[in-house]
Formats: structure tokens, C-alpha cells, sequence
């Protein structure tokens, strides 16, 4: 019996280390050498090495001289990332969505025959996604324009050479990272 008991924790303690330690070791490890970017994070750094966020987590921009990013459920804190949990006939849900598409027309001078992207008005199931589609960029393209005194079709510029396609060209849709657009709109009104 004692034997039995030995041999137990022994194959416990090996299973532990293995699993427990050098397996994640090692995924790490490889990890790091395959993909270092990702592996740290993705940070975005600004050309002075300043570390502004992460290309893989959302942030809030609310100055008119930045486009927005969607909505976030948890504050764009990535601690508390997860969806609302309100289904589509939540009342408290609905009345959420016609505040924010309420304030985006407001926001954007919106007419009311306009629509609004969803993803301007509804957080992504993360609630972190750092992404908007290229027409809720468009969407925000004049009054970004006018509060940096550039013109539409230079923000629009910026706009396109920061879409990104479907991934693999298939999965998903194309999509705008908004901190590498608003950095580049940044870089942009820096003098030459």
C-alpha cells in the first residue's frame, strides 16, 4: 500500500513539473522566438520610445482630433474584458444603443436619414476590440479633418492606408486599427 502511495505522488509531483513548468516554458520560449512582437504584447511605441498602448486592446479616444473606437462594456480596462451579457430584446440594451447612436449623430452632425455603423454604437464581445470597420472611419473622417485643419481627403488617405484586410483574405472583414490611425494622424501634423 505504501508503495502505491509512493508511486502516486511521484507520478503526481513529475506530472506537475511537466505540465506545470516546462510546458508552459516552452510554449513561451518558442513563442518568443517565432513571434516577439506578440509575444510582448504588441506594444506601439511613439518615434521617441514611449510605449502609447497595445495594437491588440482598444483604447478610448474622446478629443475630437482623434477618431473613436467602439464601445467598451468594461472601460477598455483589459482586466475586465467580457460582453454586457444583454441579449438582443434587453430593454437596458436597447436604451444603451439609442443613447450612443443619439450621441454619435450629435457628435458627427449626423442627418437623420444617415445611418451609423454598429460597430460605433455596439461593444465587441471582449469589449477591447482595438478595431473600427472602414465605415465608421469615414464616418468620423470630417470632423477629425476639421478640428486638425487638414482636409477630408487626407484623412481619408490615412484612413485607407490603415485598413486592413480580412485576415487570410477571407476570415473577418476589412478593419482600421484606431491607435496606429490616430498615431499616424499624429505623425502627420508633426512639421517635416
Amino acid at each position: 500500500m505504501k508503495s502505491r502511495i509512493a508511486i502516486a505522488i511521484r507520478l503526481s509531483l513529475v506530472t506537475l513539473l511537466l505540465v506545470g513548468v516546462v510546458y508552459p516554458l516552452a510554449v513561451t520560449g518558442i513563442a518568443a522566438l517565432i513571434f516577439p512582437d506578440q509575444a510582448r504584447g504588441s506594444l506601439v511605441t511613439t518615434a521617441d520610445g514611449a510605449v502609447v498602448g497595445s495594437a491588440l486592446i482598444g483604447q478610448e479616444f474622446t478629443s475630437d482630433q482623434y477618431f473613436h473606437s467602439r464601445p467598451s462594456q468594461g472601460g477598455y480596462d483589459g482586466t475586465a474584458s467580457g460582453p454586457s451579457n444583454l441579449g438582443p430584446l434587453s430593454r437596458d440594451l436597447r436604451a444603451a444603443v439609442s443613447e450612443r447612436v443619439r450621441a454619435v449623430r450629435e457628435l458627427e452632425d449626423l442627418a437623420p436619414a444617415v445611418p451609423v455603423p454598429a460597430d460605433l454604437v455596439c461593444a465587441s464581445a471582449s469589449g477591447l476590440d482595438p478595431h473600427i470597420s472602414p465605415e465608421a472611419a469615414a464616418l468620423q473622417a470630417p470632423r477629425v479633418a476639421v478640428a486638425r485643419n487638414m482636409r477630408v481627403e487626407e484623412v481619408m488617405r490615412l484612413v485607407e492606408a490603415h485598413t486592413e484586410p480580412a485576415t487570410f483574405g477571407f476570415l473577418g472583414q476589412k478593419r482600421v486599427n484606431v491607435l496606429l490611425l490616430n498615431i499616424a494622424l499624429d505623425d502627420a501634423a508633426q512639421p517635416r
